[in-house]
């Protein structure tokens, strides 16, 4: 019996719109060698049911969420989560906890609310490699 796509372990909800996010997407896959994490786009409908289920605009998002069953995190706290998901040397970064969130928030708030203007963004959802599509949601 297959599980059901939200409860069963991590998963990565982003804007396949957005340059940054694709791009974070398609490193996760490449340096997710046990291949822990599954990608959702909050375009699809998987993600957009899991953003509405955590009261979440699926539409206008200012986060990043991880989902891994009944639980979320977001924002700085999603990000460090993936990293530390990933395994040596990126664990690595899971130091940044060590800031307060007050803090390591503002500042992945900043970024992920004028990700578009900085970074850019896709005429068309970001795909991945037919490699990987078993990996996204």
């Amino acid at each position: 019996m297959d599980a059901k796509p939200d409860t069963a372990g991590p998963i990565i909800l982003f804007d396949a719109e957005c340059i940054l996010c694709s791009a974070n997407a398609q490193f996760v896959l490449l340096n997710d060698r046990k291949k822990r994490f599954r990608l959702a786009s909050m375009q699809g409908e998987v993600g957009s049911a899991l953003y509405r289920r955590f009261g979440i605009d699926p539409t206008n998002p200012d986060s990043i969420i991880v989902v891994d069953g009944e639980h979320m995190l977001r924002d700085s706290d999603a990000v460090l989560s993936i990293y530390g998901g990933l395994g040596w040397p990126w664990k690595a970064l899971t130091v940044f906890r060590l800031i307060p969130r007050a803090i390591r928030d503002p500042l992945y708030l900043l970024i992920a609310r004028n990700r578009y203007r900085i970074f850019g963004r896709r005429e068309s959802c970001w795909l991945p490699a037919p490699e990987y599509r078993d990996r996204l949601l």
